[in-house]
C-alpha cells in the first residue's frame, strides 16, 4: 500500500455536504423557534422558513440520492462488522489516550466502519423519518377530518421533534469529533479542497496516475 493524497470528495458531494450542514441548521434554528424554545425569530417567519427549508433539503436529497446511485459512491456505505470494534473503543477509549486511529482510508472504503454503520441510519431511517413526518403534518388539512385525526397528528408531531432531537444529537457528536485528535482543519479541509491522505495498492494507483491523474496530488505537495 502507498500514502497518497487523493482527491476523494467529489465537488458535487462536498456541495452536497455544506449546503445539507446549512439547512439542517436552518430546520433546527426554526423548528425550535416553531416550538417555543426561543423567541429569536417571530413564529410565521420561523414557520416559512421551515418549510422552505425543508423543500430545499428534499430536492438535494433527491439529487443525492440519483448521485450517489450513479456513482457507485453508495459502497461507502455499506456496513461492515470488520474492525467495528476497534474503531468504537477507540472512540470511547482510545481517543482520550492519543492513540492513532486504528482505521486508515482507503480508496473505495473512505468511511470507517462506525462511521458507514451511523451514516447509512441516518439515510434510510432518521432522514426518512422526519421527511415522512414532515409531509403528513404540512398536509394536516388535508386529512383533519378522518377519524381521531388530532390523536394521530400528535403521533407524527412527537416523531418528527424525536427524529429531530436524534439529528441534533448527531450534528452535535460530528462536530465534536472534529475537535480531538488531529487539529480541527486537519478534519476540515479535506471537505474543502476535496483531497485527503489515503492508502493506495499499487493497481489503484496505477489506474488514477494513467486515467483520473487530476485525483492524485504530485508527491511532496
Amino acid at each position: 500500500m502507498t500514502e497518497r493524497s487523493v482527491k476523494i470528495y467529489p465537488r458535487f458531494e462536498r456541495f452536497w455536504h455544506w449546503s445539507q450542514m446549512a439547512l439542517i441548521f436552518l430546520l433546527l434554528f426554526t423548528g425550535l423557534a416553531v416550538n417555543g424554545l426561543h423567541q429569536l425569530i417571530p413564529f410565521g417567519p420561523a414557520v416559512m422558513l421551515h418549510v422552505l427549508a425543508a423543500g430545499a433539503l428534499i430536492v438535494l436529497w433527491i439529487f443525492a440520492i440519483f448521485w450517489h446511485l450513479t456513482t457507485g459512491t453508495w459502497r461507502h456505505y455499506l456496513p461492515t462488522g470488520e474492525g467495528l470494534v476497534k474503531v468504537a473503543r477507540f472512540y470511547a477509549w482510545g481517543i482520550f489516550k492519543g492513540e492513532h486511529h486504528p482505521y486508515r482510508k482507503a480508496y473505495w472504503r473512505k468511511h470507517n466502519p462506525l462511521q458507514a454503520l451511523t451514516y447509512l441510519a441516518l439515510k434510510v431511517v432518521l432522514f426518512p423519518l422526519i421527511w415522512i413526518t414532515g409531509v403528513i403534518y404540512l398536509t394536516y388539512n388535508f386529512w383533519d377530518s378522518g377519524p381521531e385525526a388530532s390523536f394521530w397528528l400528535g403521533i407524527v408531531a412527537n416523531l418528527h421533534l424525536l427524529a429531530a432531537y436524534a439529528i441534533a444529537a448527531f450534528v452535535m457528536a460530528h462536530v465534536y469529533l472534529l475537535t480531538v485528535g488531529h487539529s480541527f482543519r486537519a478534519h476540515v479541509r479535506p471537505m474543502i479542497t476535496g483531497f485527503d491522505t489515503i492508502d493506495l495498492t499499487p493497481e489503484e494507483e496505477a489506474y488514477l496516475a494513467a486515467d483520473e491523474p487530476g485525483r492524485l496530488r504530485p508527491r511532496g505537495d
